[in-house]
């Protein structure tokens, strides 16, 4: 009888897991219907690159409307407000008179200023190939190409993101840390 009432626990706890793995897919599914249909977006984001001999960190801000995307140096302080351009359906940087080569950080030319539009598009476009939750979080790993994976930890209940990490040859290249998510008109002086 004991044996019973443990399969049946753990088919019930089975059940219930399954139908929080469908709402977390669906809450993912219309956060990223309701991100490509924003005018405007922004935040900032504390971003550590790993490369293969070292650790670079910056803060960064992103602001996109239907014009394309900027991406702009918060820290360190020596190239503070340097800005990059994303222009809409491109995954390349314009930098206005400076040029600024941080490195590529895999064979595919992701760079710590390219890791928020390339995670901004796998929010948008990725598919999704699990979701669970950590520690309170509704967790969706991302696969926006053959090349990336994106693993994304969102708040529970209003789907913020919160941080993410960048997945390239097979190794963790960037983290974020993302803050200050504002979604339609952007932030002013950002």
């Amino acid at each position: 009888m004991k044996r019973c009432w443990i399969l049946i626990l753990l088919c019930l706890t089975l059940l219930l897991s399954a139908c929080d793995k469908n709402r977390g897919e669906s809450d993912y599914r219309a956060f990223a219907e309701r991100l490509n249909a924003l005018d405007a977006l922004s935040f900032t984001a504390q971003v550590r690159a790993e490369y293969e001999h070292k650790t670079a960190r910056f803060g960064l801000a992103y602001e996109e409307n239907g014009e394309g995307g900027r991406v702009t140096v918060l820290a360190p302080e020596l190239i503070k407000g340097i800005s990059a351009k994303v222009r809409p359906g491109s995954s390349t940087l314009e930098y206005d008179t400076v040029v600024l080569d941080t490195g590529s950080l895999d064979s595919f030319g992701l760079s710590p200023l390219s890791s928020l539009p390339t995670l901004v598009r796998a929010l948008k476009t990725g598919h999704v190939d699990s979701v669970w939750e950590e520690d309170g979080k509704t967790v969706v790993l991302l696969e926006p190409d053959d090349n990336l994976r994106c693993t994304v930890w969102f708040s529970k209940g209003d789907m913020r993101p919160m941080r993410a990490e960048l997945i390239t040859d097979g190794r963790v290249t960037v983290y974020v840390e993302l803050s200050d998510w504002t979604e339609g008109a952007a932030r002013a002086g950002g």
